[in-house]
């Protein structure tokens, strides 16, 4: 009996010594990170959101080295397709959803306005919203009828698929079979480097692309719309009348990485950033 007493007490012993040396020897994972990013996001669409998604891409992966952010353009229309047949991960779209897509997911990154641009040199300083669609419709063909030069009008639109183009349409309650374009372009630069190279040409493209384009020597002007400055200033503060969010939108409830990366987009970490590329930071 007593012996038994004695191995029972050096068992007890020893389970007690190995409960305390676990407790003060540290996890061997506490000091390895449990939920480390990693892997390659693909984001497609927006012309307009694709300057500023990829340099956030750059911010996000040089603080996840075990990630990249594979960025392309295309327009909205590429983007909310691709999310919807899952060759993207992330949608770029600059306008708000439609009724017949709310059941993805949009998170706004920013906002923007969308502004007429003349060459710098055309001395018109300004158009009514009917001298803009009658030049649009092809009614107006010579800048002379709007205090302008004697030099015929060259309509820059945009494609079918841009939401530039839809809120332009929406804007002036036009349907693109009305518009007479003499040149069709894709992006933004696009129109900004034809609208440049061409002194009688107009066009229309994001307020934040064309100042940005501006603030760095390119030859355009951006117009007034209803007598308010095409600003970012004005847009921020709600007075301009043609604006629109930035989103990133999903097929699903974003988890994993495309939820830290949404949500890094949405931060104050990138306020610069938008700022930067001449858009408006979102306040949550």
């Amino acid at each position: 009996m007593k012996r038994l007493k004695t191995i029972a007490f050096i068992t007890v012993a020893f389970t007690i010594g190995l409960g305390l040396q676990a407790c003060t020897q540290p996890s061997p994972t506490a000091t390895q990170p449990t939920n480390k990013l990693q892997g390659k996001l693909v984001l497609t669409g927006s012309s307009t959101v694709a300057p500023l998604a990829a340099e956030i891409g750059k911010r996000f992966e040089s603080a996840h080295s075990d990630v990249r952010v594979d960025v392309q353009t295309g327009g909205s229309s590429r983007g909310m397709a691709d999310v919807q047949t899952g060759v993207a991960d992330i949608g770029m779209v600059s306008r708000s959803l439609k009724d017949e897509e709310k059941d993805l997911q949009g998170f706004a990154i920013a906002r923007d306005g969308i502004g007429i641009i003349l060459h710098k040199d055309n001395p018109v300083k300004s158009l009514s919203n009917q001298q803009a669609i009658d030049i649009y419709t092809g009614k107006i063909n010579n800048w002379q009828r709007v205090k302008g030069s004697n030099a015929p009008i060259t309509v820059v639109n945009k494609a079918e698929g841009r939401s530039t183009l839809e809120l332009f349409l929406g804007y002036f309650q036009l349907k693109n079979s009305d518009i007479k374009a003499s040149v069709v372009i894709g992006d933004n630069q696009q129109g900004i480097k034809t609208v440049a190279g061409n002194p009688n040409a107009i066009g229309y493209v994001s307020i934040g692309t064309a100042e940005f384009s501006i603030n760095n020597g390119v030859t355009i002007k951006l117009l007034p719309l209803n007598g308010i400055t095409a600003t970012t200033e004005n847009v921020q503060n709600g007075t301009f009348p043609l604006s629109r969010p930035l989103n990133l939108v999903t097929k699903t409830q974003p988890q994993g990485l495309d939820q830290a990366f949404i949500e890094f987009a949405q931060s104050p970490q990138v306020h610069d950033i938008v700022k930067k590329q001449d858009f408006v930071p979102i306040s949550k």
